[in-house]
């Protein structure tokens, strides 16, 4: 699986949110986008995107700027990466979409669509897993 700029950025502004304020105050966009060095415009829009998804709220005026919609424990990787990525499924075949069957020819008797199977089932338990607490206090197990 390949991750989008999307959702990298968007992870990293997640953990500098909550590393520099969380939930007790807004951080201004552009502090967050020059600590991490992510251009603002495209963090303004992944921003935008976590906000309608209620990780983050947004506070107007001179004091504005973003925080945390929930503490970092209660935030799971795994909504975040799928909120900015969409599905986690290495290929369409495997995706948990009603159209699958559409994607091949091959669909009903692939022998190796398990495999993809596998790999989607263990990469969304990994990251479901993981919180943002964990990926603050740089906890997550290498167990491979």
């Amino acid at each position: 699986m390949k991750v989008s700029s999307r959702t990298e950025y968007g992870l990293r502004a997640m953990v500098a949110l909550a590393l520099m304020a969380g939930v007790d105050r807004p951080v201004p966009l552009r502090e967050v986008a020059e600590s991490e060095s992510i251009p603002e415009q495209f963090l303004d829009q992944i921003m935008a995107k976590l906000r309608r998804a209620n990780f983050v709220k947004s506070v107007r005026g001179a004091n504005g700027g973003y925080q945390l919609s929930r503490p970092p424990e209660e935030i799971s990787v795994g909504e975040l990466v799928r909120v900015l990525e969409g599905s986690l499924a290495p290929i369409a075949c495997v995706a948990s979409s009603s159209e699958t069957e559409n994607v091949c020819d091959l669909y009903a008797g692939c022998h190796t669509r398990n495999v993809w199977m596998r790999v989607m089932v263990a990469i969304t338990r990994t990251l479901d897993a993981l919180s943002l607490a964990d990926v603050m206090r740089d906890e997550v197990p290498m167990n491979v």
